[in-house]
């Protein structure tokens, strides 16, 4: 039995697409057990690149089954767009190859007005979404007012249900934010094609992964956004609305803790995040600039541009004690590659003393100073590299150094997009 979770060591963007699609090839299964269509995975696979939101990144392999968990909530637009897609690149998505939980909540037009409005009303204390409506859809499913899949299959709860909620929510659109009211005929139709469409695809999803794990499958989980996104542990409240950490997986699936071997965190040889918050290594640098437009970082789902900073140790340390990680992943390390110096963060100056953990104030983050040891840069021949042995000397030192100050041992390290630019360390 092996079942394992992959996930963001970061703010998120760290290469989980690519490294998901990688190790998937190992897989038998590939689950997706929070967030949503907020999330963006880019998985390149000779001369096509592919964009992902929703559906785990193992669909790109035609023997693996791919699971959208209990824990994920489902813009069935946004669903049958991507399917479509993939379709149109020559992946094909059936039922055979994808199982969606009946357990999951519903992205319902009105989630998605709400988001935007919302976010307009807040002004500049905006908290940076992706207006996908993912934050409200949360807050119905823990109001328990949420519709699940199981509900659209059964027409008259699916009725009942999209009544009492736009009676709810269509004068808090119209009278308070400002909205335009949503018609109960529109989304009952539309969805009520979904839904036809939809029902090959639905099963108890918890039933089938802990089948599949007990038959001794490999089993992937793989983690959407960013340790430092998770709704209890983050950055507060300039995160997701889900647990991104590996302690979501077992009830965004269904499944017992202790079937969950490994913890891989994903982490980038640098740091980048979107939107606001305190950020102690960026910088905003003629050296940022150039780590951004080098390492093309901007967001696949939004397209805005990421901010971009030295490596901090910090945040991976509380990564590592959070998620329980067992191994790591640095992905990026080509993007760094022609800098003469590069530094990385060990430990914060606060209050005349040197921390080492991430404050849970946001005012106390933003005083805090990174405490920085600095290396010797290596040139762009990293690209080529395909085993341990031939990397560049300064980049295995800096590598090292990441082991020493986590306590966790790097077992794979990415020098390019490709999945031919991927190094297994043991």
């Amino acid at each position: 039995m092996s079942a394992f979770v992959v996930l963001g060591a970061q703010w998120g963007d760290e290469g989980k697409g690519k490294m998901t699609d990688y190790l998937a090839e190992e897989a038998d299964v590939v689950v997706r057990f929070q967030g949503g269509n907020n999330a963006g995975h880019t998985v390149v696979v000779g001369d096509k690149e592919y964009k992902l939101h929703l559906i785990p990144s193992g669909i790109l392999y035609d023997d693996k089954l791919n699971v959208i968990a209990n824990g994920v909530v489902v813009d069935p637009v946004a669903l049958f767009e991507e399917i479509d897609y993939l379709e149109g690149l020559g992946v094909k998505v059936t039922p055979e190859k994808l199982a969606i939980s009946d357990r999951a909540h519903l992205i319902m037009p009105y989630h998605k007005v709400l988001d935007k409005l919302k976010e307009k009303a807040r002004g500049k204390n905006d908290i940076g979404t992706t207006g996908k409506g993912i934050g409200p859809c949360y807050t119905d499913k823990y109001e328990r007012s949420g519709i699940r899949i199981c509900d659209l299959l059964h027409e008259d709860v699916f009725k009942e249900k999209l009544a009492e909620n736009l009676n709810l929510k269509n004068p808090y659109i119209t009278k308070v934010l400002g909205g335009e009211e949503l018609s109960f005929d529109e989304i009952y139709n539309l969805y009520s094609k979904l839904a036809e469409r939809l029902r090959p695809f639905v099963q108890d999803t918890s039933v089938r992964v802990y089948d599949e794990i007990k038959k001794d499958k490999n089993v992937l989980f793989e983690g959407a956004q960013g340790m430092l996104l998770d709704i209890d542990h983050g950055t507060y409240p300039y995160v997701t609305s889900s647990n991104t950490t590996s302690c979501g997986v077992a009830s965004g699936v269904g499944i017992g803790p202790n079937m969950i071997q490994n913890a891989l965190g994903i982490a980038k040889a640098y740091t980048t995040r979107v939107g606001k918050g305190p950020f102690p290594t960026e910088l905003e640098n003629e050296t940022g600039e150039w780590i951004r437009q080098k390492g093309h970082e901007y967001g696949v789902t939004t397209g805005r541009s990421r901010r971009c900073g030295w490596l901090d140790l910090v945040i991976l340390k509380t990564t590592v004690r959070v998620c329980g990680l067992t191994s790591l992943v640095v992905t990026k390390i080509d993007t760094l590659a022609g800098l003469d110096k590069i530094k990385m963060c060990v430990g914060y100056k606060f209050e005349d003393k040197v921390i080492d953990y991430f404050p849970a104030s946001l005012e106390d983050l933003a005083k805090c100073e990174p405490v920085y040891e600095e290396f010797d840069g290596w040139d762009e021949s990293i690209e080529e590299a395909r085993s341990y042995d031939e990397l560049p000397e300064n980049a295995k030192v800096y590598l090292r150094r990441i082991e020493e100050i986590t306590g966790v041992k790097i077992d794979i390290v990415s020098v390019g997009p490709k999945r031919d630019q991927t190094i297994r360390v043991k």
